[in-house]
């Protein structure tokens, strides 16, 4: 029985021990589909809260941007787009025209809509948005057909999408890209009116040989003003957008008339246009700029080939205007060459074309110069010359950098860019004005004409080779050139403050930029030009301009003003900057001295010879640079002659006389001679004593007339014996006042009344 009852229960744990097993693999199964339902509902349930998020986000992203404020600012699109800039010069009647037109890659003119012909506005909305002035910035119809396509083709583009893609540059074709496109058309249509976007639209298209806009093509393919542009044009220049090069009407002419066509047919369905103008435009005979029979009528100072060929008067013109857009307005040099080529800037321009002309004749031929068939080759290249030409008030008249034809654009200006030693042209400047000014000499005051000992060697020579002779009068000096008796004012202490003083009114009075404060400072520098680097023709001219408009020094300007492209003016030479160099009295006697230097030995039978004339002559050593500063009462000139890479050029007489002489009576041929320089009133003609360079005494041997400041008047000589004729050294035998009065006075009889008027007039 135990035994039975020990092996009878052994089924029943058996039993009891496999049911449980198989009941947890079925809630494991159980558990598992419920675990994937979970994390497939969980995951449904994140993306559909991710897609409201972004939706949610897309849409209030949508909303604000369409609703807000414009995404793009037409019209800081106008003032900021690339635009070609104008030069204009001014007529004889005064009047502003253009001279010349400066911009890079981009060829742009904005013009406001109502200057663009309604032919060409309806011709762009035929061919490229036919449903312009009813969509709210996107054609839905034509979107609808892009989107079941996927190819997102440009055609669906409203002119209002085009505008932003010219605008923003972006071209990359997708969806993001086009999304927000969309969203900038709504917005900008919300924000502006339709004929706001269309001339927008019409400045900023690109149609073809660089031109931006619909003026530059109308002037590029016919040589017209955009509003004398016909309908059968208008359309020409709609046909060029949907791809600048394939359509172009000058490079291929049969792609460009099919498109025409279609505009029409598209003007004519869209009944923009009747069927009379429909035939009229469609036969009308094109005249390209390619054409033979092409005539332009746009009014330009340059054609187009022209146009490449940019003077040295323009040259200066960008150049100063970069250089004062940088220290006036804080621009660098790149940013301030950017707005001169790509900002629409309007410059007028100071130039006067009939002088500038003038210049450029003489200068491209060497028409005056000694030989102007000299071989100029990169071996051998020929003698160089610069020249400026200025009036009395900075104006720069003309300006020519180069002997021969200029050969590129903004090339070494050597009238504005390139010093030279001045030679004898400085003394003027620096010892004769500030010694007469400091009241150190006179016309008349007799000095040295004896070199001097430095350290045990003579110096300077004068032009003949002597290094001493008679004393002689300032008036002499001058107008021979001597060298020995400006460095005897100098050295000797006459002038006050010496080479200091010296150097003070070549940097602070006249404004010579290029002067070395450290090695200029010695006496051949400031006695007879020797500088270290010298100075331009610019400058010597801006510097001589003062003894002819009563001491003053004007800043040299070229343009009036500038105004960018919304027409307000960023720069002004209007009233021009001055101040006083030297006094008005000073001013006088140093033109009347400069007025004793003769002209004859460089030619007969010129027309300015007719005029006044103040000028002083410059060698350097070895006669490397030749020098002549001249002014009439009309215009003060500078001119620089020698070879970039200094030589002696073996000249007798200097050929910068003659370039003077052709130039100025070319200029001169219709002006009045009778014109003469400004007095200030406050100086006086009166003789002096050739023995001792005071106003002649009653028995003085008279040296000749000089011009004095009535405020530094001479003392009247006293020493001189009566009728004494000896050698003075400036005077051979010269009759004494004291006889001329005498015999006056005999003939009268009245000796008072007549010693009363000699003693009041001399």
């Amino acid at each position: 029985m135990m035994q039975n009852s020990m092996f009878d229960p052994q089924p029943q744990p058996v039993h009891t021990q496999t049911a449980p097993v198989k009941h947890k693999k079925k809630k494991k199964k159980k558990k598992k589909k419920h675990v994937v339902l979970s994390v497939f509902l969980s995951f449904c349930l994140i993306v559909f809260l991710t897609g409201c998020i972004v939706g949610g986000y897309v849409l209030t992203n949508a909303f604000l941007v369409i609703g807000g404020s414009p995404v793009i600012s037409l019209e800081d699109e106008k003032s900021n787009q690339n635009q070609t800039s104008f030069i204009y010069a001014y007529n004889e009647n005064n009047e502003p025209y253009e001279y010349m037109r400066l911009h890079g890659e981009i060829n742009r003119i904005w013009v406001d809509y109502d200057e663009i012909p309604q032919d060409l506005v309806d011709a762009f909305i035929a061919l490229e948005d036919k449903r312009f002035y009813s969509h709210k910035g996107v054609d839905w119809y034509r979107l609808g057909g892009v989107i079941s396509s996927l190819t997102f083709d440009e055609g669906a583009s409203t002119i209002t999408q085009q505008l932003i893609k010219n605008v923003t540059d972006h071209r990359e074709v997708t969806i993001v890209r086009k999304y927000n496109e969309i969203l900038s058309a709504l917005n900008l249509e919300k924000n502006y009116d339709k004929k706001d976007i269309l001339e927008a639209y019409l400045n900023v298209v690109y149609l073809g040989s660089g031109c931006y806009g619909v003026k530059t093509a109308a002037e590029t393919y016919f040589g017209k003003e955009l509003s004398d542009l016909n309908l059968a044009e208008c359309t020409v220049l709609a046909s060029i957008t949907k791809a600048p090069y394939s359509f172009n009407p000058l490079y291929n002419p049969e792609k460009n008339r099919a498109r025409q066509v279609e505009c029409l047919n598209k003007m004519l369905e869209q009944e923009f246009i009747s069927k009379a103008e429909y035939d009229a435009a469609k036969a009308y005979d094109l005249i390209l700029s390619n054409d033979p029979r092409f005539v332009s009528s746009v009014e330009r100072e340059n054609d187009e080939e022209e146009e490449q060929y940019q003077n040295f008067y323009v040259d200066f013109i960008i150049d100063q205007v970069i250089s004062d857009l940088v220290s006036q307005h804080g621009y660098t040099r790149s940013e301030a060459t950017k707005m001169i080529y790509y900002g629409g800037l309007q410059i007028y321009s100071a130039v006067d074309t009939r002088i500038q002309n003038i210049l450029e004749d003489v200068y491209s031929t060497r028409s005056a110069f000694p030989n102007p068939n000299e071989t100029d080759t990169e071996d051998h290249p020929a003698v160089q010359s610069s020249m400026t030409i200025m009036d009395y008030s900075g104006r720069v008249v003309a300006i020519v950098g180069q002997a021969g034809e200029k050969d590129g654009v903004r090339c070494l200006n050597r009238a504005a860019d390139s010093p030279r030693q001045p030679g004898s042209s400085i003394k003027p400047l620096s010892v004769y004005s500030p010694a007469i000014e400091k009241n150190a000499i006179t016309w008349s005051s007799i000095i040295k004409n004896q070199a001097l000992s430095i350290n045990g060697k003579l110096w300077p020579k004068n032009v003949d080779g002597s290094m001493s002779g008679s004393s002689r009068t300032v008036q002499y000096a001058l107008e021979v050139s001597l060298n020995t008796v400006p460095a005897r004012i100098v050295y000797d202490g006459i002038l006050p403050g010496g080479i200091n003083t010296c150097l003070d009114y070549m940097t602070n009075h006249y404004h010579l930029k290029h002067v070395d404060m450290t090695n200029d400072a010695s006496l051949p520098p400031v006695c007879v030009g020797a500088m270290t680097y010298g100075a331009t023709t610019l400058e010597m001219c801006a510097a001589y301009a003062s003894f002819g408009n009563g001491g003053k020094y004007y800043k040299p300007y070229c343009y009036y003003e500038v105004k960018d492209s919304s027409g307000e003016v960023i720069l002004s030479n209007r009233e021009p900057e001055w101040e006083q160099a030297i006094s008005e009295d000073t001013a006088d006697v140093m033109c009347e001295l400069l007025q004793t230097v003769p002209i004859s030995s460089y030619g007969s039978g010129y027309t300015v010879q007719n005029f006044p004339v103040m000028c002083k002559t410059g060698t350097t050593d070895e006669d490397m640079n030749r020098w002549f500063c001249a002014g009439t009462p009309y215009y003060v000139c500078s001119i620089w002659y020698g070879y970039d890479l200094a030589k002696n050029m073996h000249t007798t007489v200097n050929p910068c006389g003659r370039i003077f002489l052709d130039i100025f009576s070319k200029i001169h041929k219709d002006l009045d001679a009778s014109k003469s320089f400004p007095k200030s009133g406050k100086t006086i003609k009166k003789s002096y004593c050739a023995n001792t360079g005071l106003l002649a005494g009653r028995n003085c041997p008279v040296g000749g007339y000089g011009w004095y400041k009535t405020s530094d008047l001479p003392k009247t000589c006293s020493s001189c014996s009566w009728r004494s004729t000896e050698s003075s050294g400036n005077s051979s035998g010269s009759s004494t006042i004291g006889d001329v009065i005498e015999a006056v006075q005999e003939a009268a009889g009245n000796t008072g009344l007549f010693s009363n008027f000699f003693s009041r007039t001399e």
